[in-house]
């Protein structure tokens, strides 16, 4: 990659999305600011230096949030026509929360993309993160006590509501796609939330520069994401091979319809954290409230590794006759421990007040 504040030039573009290039359709995600206007321009360059590519759409998601986006989505439509793209502004039209606002626009963000993009036959949506963004996403699931997997930040390529998410400038600076539209003679939309020290995102990105000058900069901070990552791919084998494992044991046993059911002991003799992403992915497979809470997971295998060798010290006294030594539910999933095994399924639902 080149310096931080030159150019991407053509060379390097190809290289950024060479992975796409067999794909039917891509989905450009493009707000107007730097970042999603340097990936639509460096997109179209790359596409026009193909004999055969994938069909490129371009999509606004207005918020309606501000009413500069309208005006903008008009200028991502103005340049993306001239690039010869054609261009959809979306706009969210549910009830704006009066709380977790950032959050939840994000989520709509992707869900309407996904829907615009199985609309347009594009199999991938590409959105413009950069090396800056993974820094701070890092910071953001650190302060916040994110476990492994979060603190492995964002994915080149996750799969999301049947398409492909990619972002093609994970390992690109900020600082380069300004550079580059600069250098093409291009403007861009400054969206003033970004700087809105209401949100926790840019009070963290103000912090950067401090950060930087003890030698966490984005660049190594996004490293340190990748190396994480990494490890969390590692023990997500591991969690793979513990699974199969338990299986193999039960082998004998007829498997209980809508039922997960381990064997305590064998659970109790594998690692910690191998434990609890088989708790976590039981629980999110039989629950019906959404993903469990890490911290609520983490705080049931406590209880339950205490329940095993509670009942091991009893040796058979509630265990034997069927009564469960621990009964709990989390995220919609009733999690119980009885005659010896761990059982996982989807819990009662539960009664509206006044019924």
């Amino acid at each position: 990659m080149s310096e931080d504040n030159s150019p991407i030039s053509a060379r390097e573009a190809k290289r950024l999305f060479a992975g796409l290039k067999g794909a039917p359709g891509l989905l450009l995600a493009v707000s107007g600011g730097p970042d999603s206007v340097a990936l639509m321009w460096l997109a179209a360059r790359w596409h026009r230096s193909l004999a055969r590519g994938p069909r490129l759409t371009v999509v606004t998601i207005d918020h309606g949030l501000r009413p500069e986006a309208v005006r903008e989505a008009r200028e991502v439509k103005r340049l993306a026509t001239a690039l010869g793209l054609p261009h959809r502004t979306v706009r969210w039209r549910e009830a704006k929360p009066k709380t977790g606002l950032p959050a939840a626009a994000r989520e709509a963000r992707y869900r309407l993309l996904a829907q615009a993009a199985r609309a347009a036959g594009a199999s991938h949506v590409l959105t413009a993160h950069t090396r800056d963004d993974q820094a701070e996403t890092l910071l953001m699931r650190l302060v916040r006590g994110s476990g492994l997997a979060g603190l492995s930040a964002m994915a080149r390529l996750t799969e999301r509501d049947g398409v492909v998410l990619a972002r093609p400038l994970l390992d690109v600076p900020k600082s380069q796609l300004i550079a580059t539209l600069r250098r093409a003679k291009i403007g861009f939309a400054d969206d003033p939330t970004n700087h809105d020290a209401a949100f926790t995102r840019p009070r963290l990105r103000a912090l950067l520069p401090q950060l930087a000058a003890e030698g966490g900069d984005a660049r190594s901070l996004a490293r340190l994401a990748a190396r994480l990552a990494r490890a969390n791919a590692a023990v997500e084998v591991l969690v793979d091979g513990a699974e199969r494992f338990l299986r193999l044991r039960d082998r004998g046993d007829a498997p209980q319809a809508g039922v997960r059911s381990l064997e305590a002991s064998a659970f109790a003799a594998l690692p910690e954290e191998v434990r609890l992403r088989l708790l976590l992915r039981a629980i999110n497979a039989f629950g019906h409230e959404g993903p469990a809470e890490l911290g609520k997971v983490e705080s049931l295998l406590g209880a339950l590794d205490q329940a095993i060798a509670t009942g091991r010290m009893a040796a058979g006294r509630a265990a034997a006759n069927g009564r469960p030594v621990l009964k709990q539910t989390l995220a919609g999933a009733l999690i119980s421990l009885a005659g010896g095994r761990i059982h996982i399924a989807p819990a009662p639902a539960r009664r509206r007040k006044g019924s």
